[in-house]
């Protein structure tokens, strides 16, 4: 099917951020006296935002003042080195590119916050996004299709004009629950197992794929 519009998650689907989220996670953990986390760990916990990646980083039963001087601790390691290690996946930028080449309007949809999703299009997508949204306060979190909405408005395209393209149960349920058809990525930090068992309908294997799924 020919789209109009392709709205992106961010992590595990444009940009590889990963470590970075687990630096900062730990960074967090150690000043606020409480055991890191590896890797897998950080892999399994995000997909919902940074209140609940400390929260699932935390110990069970942490009380909320407590949740939220870790992720103040975050914030403040990460808008410094959100992208030490972070970078875009292999022919990501090409693909966009050529989907702009062909009149695809594009957007960044992602529950990451919205001052890390702006420095991050900046650094390594700058022109390739109509909008880039990420959270802020009053806009509900995905997979609630309010920045889907957003953005779709913004560009001034219906829902049976867009895909959402992203790599987790977050953004098959964002997809879901904003009338918009999904392509999932296996390449993210869910993998292609996990996204046979969720029911997507169309996974691919390489951004040189996404191309052809949406022209």
């Amino acid at each position: 099917m020919s789209y109009k519009a392709a709205i992106f998650d961010m992590d595990g689907t444009i940009l590889d951020t990963l470590k970075d989220l687990q630096n900062a996670t730990n960074f967090a953990l150690k000043e606020n006296n409480f055991p890191e986390r590896t890797y897998e760990e950080v892999r399994r916990f995000v997909g919902n935002g940074i209140v609940k990646l400390i929260e699932r980083a935390l110990p069970q039963g942490t009380n909320q003042e407590t949740v939220q001087k870790t992720i103040n601790s975050f914030t403040e390691y990460y808008k410094i080195h959100s992208a030490d290690n972070t970078g875009p996946y292999k022919g990501i930028p090409e693909a966009i590119k050529n989907l702009r080449r062909a009149g695809i309007k594009t957007a960044v949809v992602s529950n990451k916050p919205d001052y890390g999703v702006q420095d991050l299009v900046k650094d390594f997508f700058p022109g390739l996004f109509d909008i880039a949204l990420g959270v802020k306060t009053g806009i509900a979190t995905k997979p609630a299709p309010d920045m889907v909405n957003t953005a779709l408005n913004s560009m001034g395209i219906s829902k049976n004009e867009a895909v959402y393209i992203g790599d987790s149960d977050v953004d098959f349920m964002t997809a879901k629950n904003s009338g918009l058809d999904f392509i999932a990525c296996s390449w993210g930090f869910k993998g292609r197992d996990f996204l046979e068992k969720l029911g997507a309908g169309t996974i691919i294997d390489n951004a040189e794929e996404l191309t052809g799924k949406i022209i």
